[in-house]
């Protein structure tokens, strides 16, 4: 009788949780309730103890302990370890680290670091969504209606997905929530739509909220996020990953914005001419209903 399944354990937690999911059908149903609490509930691992999660997935503290030695760990510490360095490893709080910028200022090497870390981002980026943006793009492009969703620092790559998407596309919705209307907002979405949702850490609760009425709704969900195990990302069916590593003291939306781009680049490669057609159209409404300032003719002088 198999007793583990590898003789080598994960050796992060993105590692680990990628391969509970992957292998979730093929665990007893024991072990699925174990591993269903671990993928939904990542940040609350390193804070309850082994009984409360036991009772919070509806096993006996006893099956964690055998989850964890089958797959390859000595015991439950040795697997909780993982989800304990990952908070280790986790954003510092941005008093902190406007603190320790405070000490730098003035430097003429600012500028260039905060450039070189930019840089990095997208590169970071381009490398981790080659196969799944293609992926995001069908999930997209298919459903009756997509809504689009992301709060506080994450609503400017919401905002500028659904504003240029929606100049090709107009069944784009945008998600506001404004004066406590969340609920009215979600009320709307049925299983033949998409919803796409952005959020790093810390994640906003009402970017959370979005995606569980999403899951409950029946709709596709397409993640951007910073990690494979963030709470949005557990809970879509295609994730696409930002980095937002900064000098300064707040995490960078660059990465985030690029991929952004980048989708709705291919979503109107895929439409083909009738993204081409509903862009002329929108093109002449605004210049026709004076959204942009005239620009003077070349060639002689204006009237």
């Amino acid at each position: 009788m198999q007793t583990t399944e590898s003789a080598t354990p994960p050796e992060s937690l993105d590692e680990l949780l990628t391969h509970l999911r992957k292998n979730f059908s093929n665990y007893s149903s024991q072990f699925q309730a174990g591993v269903r609490y671990l993928l939904d509930h990542p940040r609350e691992i390193p804070l309850l103890s082994m009984r409360k999660i036991a009772a919070g997935a509806g096993v006996k503290p006893a099956t964690l302990v055998r989850l964890a030695q089958f797959l390859g760990f000595d015991g439950w510490q040795s697997l909780r370890e993982l989800f304990v360095e990952s908070v280790r490893g986790g954003p510092q709080p941005y008093t902190k680290r406007a603190k320790e910028l405070i000490r730098v200022s003035g430097s003429r090497k600012m500028l260039s670091e905060m450039l070189e870390v930019q840089h990095r981002n997208l590169d970071a980026t381009g490398g981790n969504n080659g196969d799944s943006i293609s992926v995001a793009v069908d999930v997209i492009s298919s459903a009756a209606n997509v809504y689009v969703a992301g709060f506080r620092s994450c609503f400017p790559v919401a905002f500028s997905f659904h504003y240029v998407y929606r100049l090709f596309r107009p069944s784009v919705h945008l998600i506001r929530g404004e004066a406590g209307t969340l609920e009215m907002d979600l009320r709307s979405l049925t299983k033949k739509d998409a919803v796409v949702v952005v959020s790093f850490a810390p994640y906003s609760m009402e970017i959370l909220r979005v995606a569980d009425a999403a899951h409950e709704a029946g709709c596709r969900v397409v993640a951007l996020t910073d990690s494979t195990v963030a709470p949005i990302a557990l809970r879509a069916d295609c994730t696409l990953l930002f980095p937002v590593d900064s000098p300064s003291f707040f995490p960078s939306i660059t990465a985030a914005v690029a991929l952004s781009e980048a989708l709705v680049e291919q979503l109107l490669a895929k439409k083909g001419k009738g993204a081409i057609k509903a862009l002329e159209q929108s093109e002449d409404q605004l210049h026709q209903t004076g959204a942009y300032v005239p620009m003077p003719r070349h060639g002689g002088s204006q009237a």
